[in-house]
């Protein structure tokens, strides 16, 4: 069989016309069900503590997408987990997407995102899920984990009669918070690590130029480490997607830290 030699121009002409149509499928079909185990060591020091932080799971009745992410959480074996808000997209969803976090076989704490007070689910039921696993639903509240270690903050929401969370100096502390931009509100407290999510990482990213937009909340904190006053602080990438199901070089992820 003889085959003809396309000439460079054609080539040419085939690359770009066929560019948007693998753009669009690897947006649209690939990356949004395709997560990333990324590792992080946020300082220099000898990391004591292994665990794993995800976020905005979206639940949208996806059950073998969430059940996914339990199981790839639990083949991590991470000392805790931490989760920083935003459980389902609706409150139907709750009941199911809690049978399944349930299955999460490490302690489990985590904060509320908007959609969880959106949504105006009780949060009985997500404090008894966490707390089955050993963990903790932490609204503004605070908990010491790790044999003592390390005081895990939970900063739920801002502003009159909410008081911010406090440091304890000695331990390891690590704040949750759903919104990045809320570190600018710490007043002066320093942390070891402050984990956030929401911004979903822009879940559109052009290489060399960044997120074409980012929720409200987020601030410059769009994506991975960055230094701060109040110490460093990781933004995930988050696990769903809201409004639209797309994803372009901005994975799921879920992150295995150590401190």
């Amino acid at each position: 069989m003889k085959f003809n030699k396309i000439s460079r121009r054609q080539f040419i002409l085939a690359t770009l016309l066929l560019t948007p149509c693998v753009v669009v499928a690897d947006a649209g079909w690939i990356e949004p069900q395709w997560i990333k185990i990324r590792r992080l060591r946020p300082t220099d020091s000898q990391p004591a503590h292994r665990f794993v932080h995800f976020s905005d799971l979206h639940h949208k009745g996806d059950r073998a997408h969430t059940q996914s992410v339990v199981d790839l959480i639990n083949s991590l074996s991470p000392d805790f987990v931490c989760f920083t808000g935003d459980i389902m997209e609706e409150g139907k969803f709750l009941p199911e997407a809690l049978e399944i976090l349930s299955g999460v076989k490490s302690p489990m704490y985590g904060v509320p995102g908007n959609h969880d007070y959106w949504s105006r689910v009780p949060f009985n039921d997500i404090t008894k899920c966490f707390a089955a696993t050993g963990g903790a639903w932490l609204v503004d509240q605070q908990q010491v984990i790790a044999g003592g270690k390390i005081n895990l903050v939970g900063m739920a929401r801002f502003g009159p009669g909410h008081p911010l969370p406090s440091a304890d100096p000695g331990r390891k502390n690590i704040l949750l918070v759903h919104y990045p931009a809320w570190v600018k509100r710490l007043a002066g407290q320093k942390f070891d690590l402050m984990l956030a999510g929401h911004s979903h990482g822009g879940q559109v990213r052009i290489p060399f130029y960044g997120p074409i937009m980012v929720p409200y909340g987020v601030d410059e904190y769009d994506l991975g480490l960055f230094r701060t006053e109040s110490g460093p602080l990781y933004v995930t990438s988050g696990i769903g997607w809201f409004p639209v199901p797309i994803r372009f070089n901005c994975r799921p992820e879920i992150t295995v830290i150590e401190i």
